[in-house]
């Protein structure tokens, strides 16, 4: 059995209820999760396992790519058995920062790969900030503190993001759907679809928010030169 994955539909659902379908030691696997495990450069999710009055903290959430489960680790050995019940809770703040920072993200992506033709070549987003890497000739700030200020007017234009699945074939098609530079989509026939109308399209697996407005305002953090044709910008978002 492979973990449904609930945050690919809805990435603003808190509680969900799934049953144990593997256990082992402090991990266990849910037939259903609303948990984002570390992928596609997104930190996971952390939260609760619940079973009645005992509660087991998340503490990382990684995912199994050959069969697609979703692990569960937590900060000790539960005393859950296979077929048990429980109550998933994830850790809203953490989870709505992320989500902000990820639209974020897909917003400056997006500007750089429209202007300046350049594309990512690594990053992380992460609770703290998130970082972008584009395969740039040469360190120029200006260059990053005008896609920050073209990604803020993005953000008061109050666009609703759609989320979508097509299939491989279709969605290949169609241009700067992959912004990586070296890397492609999972090997899945259908890849879901995340739009910023009039900005940007890509195929991606994270949560992010419902409209742009919601990223509040985007904190150029520093840029650095990490070696040849790779410039790096750390970016936040305001409390």
């Amino acid at each position: 059995m492979t973990t449904e994955q609930l945050f690919l539909y809805d990435s603003y659902r808190r509680e969900f209820q799934g049953k144990v379908i593997k256990k082992d030691g402090k991990e266990i696997i849910l037939d259903k999760t609303i948990f984002h495990p570390i992928t596609g450069g997104v930190a996971h999710d952390t939260g609760y396992i619940q079973q009645g009055e005992i509660r087991y903290r998340v503490e990382r959430v990684k995912l199994n790519k050959e069969n697609k489960n979703i692990r569960h680790i937590l900060e000790e050995e539960p005393t859950l058995k296979i077929g048990d019940t429980v109550t998933g809770i994830i850790d809203w703040n953490r989870r709505y920062k992320l989500m902000r920072l990820h639209t974020a993200a897909h917003l400056l992506a997006a500007i750089m790969y429209r202007d300046y033709n350049a594309l990512i070549t690594g990053g992380q987003v992460d609770y703290q900030h998130a970082k972008l890497d584009f395969n740039l000739q040469k360190t120029d700030r200006k260059i990053f503190i005008d896609a920050v200020e073209k990604a803020n007017e993005a953000v008061k234009k109050k666009i609703p993001l759609k989320i979508y699945f097509l299939s491989r074939e279709e969605a290949l098609k169609i241009p700067g759907v992959v912004k990586l530079a070296q890397k492609m989509p999972p090997e899945e026939k259908r890849l879901r679809i995340v739009e910023i109308p009039g900005i940007d399209l890509q195929a991606d697996g994270g949560p992010h928010v419902k409209n742009t407005e919601e990223v509040g305002e985007i904190l150029l953090v520093k840029v650095q030169n990490k070696g040849k044709n790779r410039r790096r910008i750390y970016f936040d978002v305001k409390s």
